[in-house]
């Protein structure tokens, strides 16, 4: 890390704080090598992006990363995304169909018990899919599961459970490895969490810290580390820091320009190709923004490569306003690609009437790594196209506070989904994080049908209509897909690339500590 990148990021005290850096006359550890075998033991810690006073271990209301990475290792869905976003079973064995797909049967594993030793049965399904499907208190989840009504989820025996839709949808497997639908034994209190995961819980701090134990009653391989503890971090700074000083063994959102030269201080960037993205969020049901011929103008206002470079450092590809580039029915790269154009700009706002536009774009580090700077970016660009954008940023109890969703012009981040999955998230009028308030009616219709259509090919060509909506008039700028740029000690092994969530999936279990 050259002087430049310290005061960039204003780490002038990691030096001296750094059990790591080589100025400071310790040894910078090598990577280790990769057929060192992995030993058990010790206290793993990982620095998290974002978090606050709002922070949970509720298995079925993650919202933020420190969530997302809690919930990951406490509970386990039925299904599970792998590393490269495929949807695996986990503690389902199996999910049949009946002839129209109206019907789903799922079979459980046999050898699965809670963090309290009690084994995993029918009953604790149906409990866990009922409170997460709550119509007086749905997850997030809810939404994806529209069509299956809790009340008639039936017990067939202790491995067997009956999920009958109100209509026929072809991709049951994707929506059960939803990370909201952690199976929890029946009775479940979140204030005493308990679940199937490789850690169990035992200290909550929220917005600051939180405890695990290895549960060696894990039906998996147990972790290899003892202990797990996944720290809050809202400035960039001090995570970077905690990581140098060898605080952290882990963090998520390394700054992307740290990728090159934190490898000369111990460190190791690990880096995936991920369809994550980190849009701006335009409310098409706000009087200024309300006006499809603003949004597009905002959209030709943006120079994506730009922001790439400038904001992520190279570490992302360009993105075209829609969402879900590993989805086999993708077609966002078919459409017309966006670049900066200032004339079609004025030419639009002359058009809506708003040649002086004046915004406010409201963003936070807790979004993720890049977003401030995409967002200062994107500020200046807007201002060569006679956009006046005044940048906000507020910090993560502000931005993810009472007025997440409600903001007029903000910006939020996604991990990788397909694209039904996506769109019950953040496009209908009933998703959980519809923070454009989109509600279309020609969109609702067709994407009614897409679920409802078995046969692939024709599934596609709804969705790519969806698409082509989304595109045309929906309230997404999305500008790239990010790469996503994690860091770890190299006194880590067992960490890996994921496609679906940050820092190898927050699989922990899979991690150990380098013994001399």
């Amino acid at each position: 890390m050259d002087r430049r990148d310290f005061v960039r990021l204003g780490l002038a005290g990691a030096a001296g704080a750094s059990g790591l850096l080589a100025g400071c006359g310790g040894t910078v550890p090598a990577p280790p090598d990769p057929n060192l075998p992995q030993v058990p033991g010790g206290r793993y810690a990982h620095g998290a992006t974002g978090g606050g006073l709002n922070d949970t271990l509720d298995a079925h209301f993650p919202v933020t990363t420190p969530d997302i990475a809690r919930v990951n290792n406490l509970y386990e869905p039925l299904f599970q995304f792998d590393f490269d976003a495929q949807a695996q079973p986990c503690l389902a064995e199996s999910v049949e169909p009946n002839a129209d797909a109206t019907v789903w049967t799922v079979r459980l594993r046999p050898d699965v018990i809670f963090h309290n030793g009690k084994p995993m049965t029918a009953d604790d399904v149906i409990f866990s899919l009922q409170r997460a499907l709550d119509p007086d208190n749905p997850s997030p989840a809810a939404s994806e599961l529209s069509m299956l009504d809790p009340a008639r989820i039936r017990r067939i025996d202790d491995r067997t459970v009956e999920l009958p839709l109100d209509s026929a949808y072809a991709e049951v497997d994707q929506l059960l490895a939803n990370y909201a639908l952690g199976i929890v034994p029946t009775g479940y209190d979140p204030a005493a969490p308990i679940g199937t995961g490789p850690f169990a819980a035992r200290e909550f701090a929220p917005g600051a810290r939180s405890v695990f134990s290895r549960f060696d009653g894990y039906w998996r391989a147990p972790a290899f580390v003892d202990e797990l503890i996944i720290y809050d971090f809202n400035d960039d700074a001090a995570k970077v820091n905690a990581l140098l000083a060898g605080q952290v063994q882990s963090i998520d959102g390394l700054p992307q320009y740290l990728a090159q030269s934190v490898q000369r201080q111990g460190v190791s960037p690990l880096i995936a190709e991920t369809g994550a993205w980190m849009p701006f969020t335009m409310r098409v049901d706000v009087a200024l923004l309300g006006d499809v011929d603003v949004r597009n103008a905002l959209r030709w206002a943006a120079d994506r490569q730009q922001m790439i470079d400038q904001a992520l450092s190279g570490y992302g590809t360009l993105a075209n306003d829609v969402y879900s580039p590993f989805d086999p029915a993708y077609v966002g790269d078919r459409f017309e690609q966006r670049e900066q154009d200032p004339e079609r700009v004025r030419s639009l706002l002359r058009k809506a009437g708003r040649e002086d536009l004046q915004l406010e774009l409201v963003t936070s580090s807790a979004v993720g790594s890049g977003a401030v700077q995409s967002a200062q970016v994107f500020a200046e660009q807007a201002r060569s196209c006679g956009i006046d954008v005044a940048l906000r940023v507020t910090d993560s109890s502000v931005f993810y506070g009472e007025r997440y969703l409600q903001w007029d012009f903000a910006m939020d981040f996604w991990n990788t989904r397909n694209y039904l999955a996506q769109v019950a998230q953040c496009a209908l009028k009933d998703s959980p994080y519809n923070e454009t308030h989109f509600d279309d009616a020609e969109f609702v219709a067709i994407i009614d049908r897409a679920r409802r259509e078995l046969d692939p090919g024709r599934r596609a060509e709804l969705l790519g209509e969806a698409q082509r909506i989304e595109y045309e008039r929906g309230g997404y700028l999305i500008p790239f897909f990010k790469q996503q740029v994690d860091a770890h000690s190299n006194l880590v092994q067992g960490l890996r690339p994921s496609r679906f969530l940050p820092m190898s999936g927050f699989r922990f279990q899979y991690a150990s500590l380098v013994r001399p």
